[in-house]
């Protein structure tokens, strides 16, 4: 099919006109393609993680060591999606003058978080087809990720407060979720 740009557009769900590249606290969800479940199971309210879950999990903790301009904060993988607060910090000053930065030929601009959601898909994508290749992990259709990703921008104590008990509540909200493809009413009776 030929590019139709009257039919083939692609809207930003972005926040319009803001920098994505300031400092601040973020809320990002990802989820995989087709919302399906590669990362574990949800047993007794609880996410137990699975090789793939255990990989994401730590490309997401790793992010800091690779991007000394965030930080991570609360994360949970869940099934087929990912909840993560994430900060962005300002370039660190150097030497006791606050005004003084870094030489610019020795400091690197920092990401934005859509930089660093990219980055984030492309090495677990990566890592993700090596567990296919090497340890039979299930494979996944097209790609691993939704190609976008919703953000919520945190811009209060008590709204970090909320989001950081929505992530770790997360497992227990899953029978449900509607995005969870077996809703309660299909989830196998308990064997005794």
């Amino acid at each position: 099919m030929t590019y139709d740009p009257t039919r083939h557009h692609r809207r930003s769900i972005r926040l319009p006109g803001y920098n994505y590249a300031q400092a601040g606290w973020y809320l990002v969800t990802i989820c995989t393609h087709h919302r399906t479940c590669l990362f574990g199971r949800v047993i007794d309210d609880q996410m137990h993680l699975n090789p793939p879950g255990r990989m994401v999990q730590a490309a997401w903790t790793e992010l800091p060591h690779r991007y000394p301009y965030i930080q991570t904060d609360a994360l949970i993988v869940m099934p087929n999606h990912t909840h993560a607060i994430i900060v962005l910090t300002p370039p660190k000053l150097v030497g006791a003058d606050p005004r003084v930065r870094p030489p610019s030929a020795n400091s690197k601009r920092p990401p934005s978080l859509p930089e660093i959601v990219q980055r984030f898909k492309t090495l677990t994508t990566k890592r993700y087809t090596e567990g296919v290749e090497r340890a039979a992990w299930p494979p996944f259709t097209k790609r691993l990720w939704q190609r976008n990703y919703h953000e919520h921008i945190i811009r209060t104590e008590r709204s970090l407060h909320r989001l950081r008990q929505y992530i770790a509540n997360n497992p227990a909200q899953w029978p449900h979720d509607k995005e969870n493809p077996t809703p309660p009413s299909r989830h196998p009776p308990p064997t005794l």
